[in-house]
């Protein structure tokens, strides 16, 4: 048996191109906010400005987390920052298209309960195992930015539908999901059970 050198375990740095990218859209989420209501859903060319403040915080969600596993730039930061600005980001548009009147109140108090219930699991579980996202939870977060996406850009009628069943077939995979998200986490806490 020969002593060979282990390897020092690779420490990644907190100031990386991922974490940037979440940190981007942390900050985007309040001015995504201040744009929405300026437009308060009626003036065209505000809501245009929110829309694309939405949709450049969206792309930073679906970028940062290919860098940091394409580049091993995985960071605990990474890991708690980067759901939290999913949610806020989400939650928000969610809330104030429900405050503004475009989508009812009922579809939004329901995501909203899904995400941070899926998110008290993944910390309920989370000593015994890791719940990881779901290509159900992927298509989830795709339709929900689809969706919320239409409703914010000032489409004229009839197409506003579209919104209306992207919006319902998030619901429908959000809930869906959500429910496979509940039996995993019951799995886990089965599974480690002595």
């Amino acid at each position: 048996m020969t002593d060979e050198p282990v390897p020092a375990p690779r420490v990644v740095s907190l100031y990386n191109a991922a974490n940037a990218l979440t940190v981007v859209r942390i900050v985007l989420v309040p001015v995504f906010l201040v744009l929405v209501v300026v437009s308060q859903m009626n003036d065209p060319d505000w809501r245009i400005a929110a829309c694309l403040a939405f949709c450049i915080a969206s792309a930073t969600d679906f970028a940062d987390g290919w860098i940091a596993r394409r580049w091993h730039l995985v960071t605990s930061f990474g890991k708690v920052a980067d759901p939290i600005a999913d949610k806020a980001l989400t939650g928000t548009a969610l809330v104030l298209l429900s405050l503004y009147g475009p989508l009812s109140w009922w579809v939004t108090v329901i995501i909203l309960i899904r995400e941070w219930g899926v998110t008290a699991l993944r910390f309920w579980v989370i000593r015994y195992g890791i719940i990881p996202a779901s290509r159900g939870g992927k298509l989830k977060t795709g339709l929900q930015t689809a969706a919320i996406t239409w409703y914010l850009w000032p489409v004229p009628e009839p197409f506003h539908l579209v919104g209306v069943a992207l919006m319902g077939a998030a619901l429908v995979v959000t809930v869906v999901t959500g429910a496979d998200y509940v039996l995993q986490a019951l799995r886990l806490r089965r599974g480690a059970r002595p």
